[in-house]
């Protein structure tokens, strides 16, 4: 039984008012009633506070909003989540976390995160022509200057933030531009997220979709968006950018994807979906009530309950959503199988598990030999890591010893 899961709302469902290149998720408002509001009602969100407060058996309760863009959805929106978080409470500790391109961001919303204890993620690319190339307005101009606005604006009021920089085809090429200008930007938690998409399948085109659906077929013939990353590079990426964290920066910033890795290659659990054994356990709630097996599998045979209709402790736990989860692990393919990193990477997401492989029946991650050459790098570090924990000496210490590894 799944008694560890998390839904994450979007309560303007793909409503954005960003037209980003890449983004997989703006086309998605074509997979809802055009006749429904695209913004969530107070009846969704009152039974989603209500029923997701129940359905949580650990002492913290942590909603999380996303979108498209949730700030589009209103601050008296939020006003109205945080009393019902309130009211209906049951002892436990609520946070909050949330998504967003920032561009709506000004001291009203910062006083209001400040107040509430909202950890807000802040999409940023790196230095304006980087971020600007995709991230663009519904007018195609340029974003950059609201979202640093918006970056110094957090900072003067306190806001706890964090940056989610996506890796492209254009900044993948350079990584320490990227990540000296976040670190002179002062910023110290760093998310970095592979930007990977396909030209429609028949089976999106029927949707009236651009984009593939997540179903591996190895023998269908895809074709990348010009946007997507290329998996050597983001491997090289993360290894550039590494290789001056390990060096200068070990406990000033925090790099979410180094943490991950090495967490997983030490303790033998990841602090992400993507590269744990199995997955399943976060899904999303949409605005109209809709809940889907997860974010990146927002397609009507991925729904698995109603909000409104449905308990989601049952949705998670139903056997459709189950084995869900298991597929992750039940899928790999024989080159995953055999792989000296396969428990820092499990196969990655399965969204991207489309590659024609080697051998064997089930299809490889488009991103195998860019994640494969990354965490092989880190394992020397891995070993050094272990060392210092066994000798109770501060992971500060990495950066001493780094220049010990050839």
């Amino acid at each position: 039984m799944m008694t560890n899961f998390h839904i994450m709302a979007k309560p303007a469902g793909p409503a954005c008012n960003l037209n980003c290149t890449y983004c997989f998720y703006l086309e998605k408002e074509k997979l809802f009633s055009q006749e429904n509001d695209s913004l969530m009602s107070d009846e969704v969100l009152e039974a989603y506070t209500e029923k997701y407060i129940l359905s949580q058996e650990g002492r913290e309760v942590n909603f999380a909003w996303q979108g498209g863009e949730p700030t589009v959805a209103g601050l008296d929106f939020f006003r109205k989540a945080v009393k019902l978080q309130k009211k209906y409470n049951k002892g436990k500790k609520i946070s909050n976390a949330i998504q967003t391109n920032g561009i709506l961001i000004n001291d009203e919303w910062c006083r209001f995160f400040a107040k509430h204890n909202f950890l807000v993620g802040l999409s940023l690319d790196g230095p304006k022509d980087l971020h600007n190339t995709y991230r663009k307005n519904k007018g195609g101009g340029p974003t950059f200057d609201k979202v640093k606005k918006a970056q110094l604006m957090f900072k003067q009021y306190g806001v706890e933030y964090n940056i989610l920089t996506t890796v492209n085809a254009e900044n993948s090429r350079e990584p320490l531009a990227v990540y000296n200008f976040l670190k002179e930007a002062g910023i110290e938690f760093i998310q970095f997220i592979p930007i990977v998409e396909r030209d429609a399948d028949d089976n999106s085109k029927a949707l009236g979709l651009s984009l593939s659906s997540p179903e591996a077929n190895p023998n269908y013939q895809f074709s990348m968006t010009d946007w997507s990353v290329v998996p050597e590079e983001y491997g090289n990426f993360l290894i550039s950018i590494f290789d001056q964290w390990v060096r200068n920066d070990v406990g000033k910033i925090f790099v979410m994807n180094f943490e991950w890795a090495l967490n997983s290659a030490i303790n033998g659990i990841s602090g992400v979906c993507q590269f744990a054994p199995q997955c399943g356990n976060a899904g999303i709630l949409e605005h109209n009530g809709d809940i889907y097996s997860c974010d990146h599998y927002v397609y009507p045979q991925y729904k698995i309950g109603n909000i409104l209709d449905d308990d989601p402790k049952v949705a998670f736990n139903s056997e459709k959503q189950l084995q869900f989860g298991k597929n992750k692990q039940e899928t790999l393919s024989e080159e995953c199988l055999k792989c000296p990193v396969l428990s820092m990477c499990y196969g990655g997401c399965p969204k991207h598990r489309f590659a024609v492989p080697l051998k064997g029946d089930f299809a490889q991650n488009y991103l195998c030999k860019g994640y494969k050459k990354f965490f092989k790098h880190l394992l020397p570090y891995v070993e050094l890591t272990k060392t210092l924990i066994r000798e109770r000496k501060p992971l500060t210490e990495l950066m001493k010893l780094a220049d010990t590894i050839d």
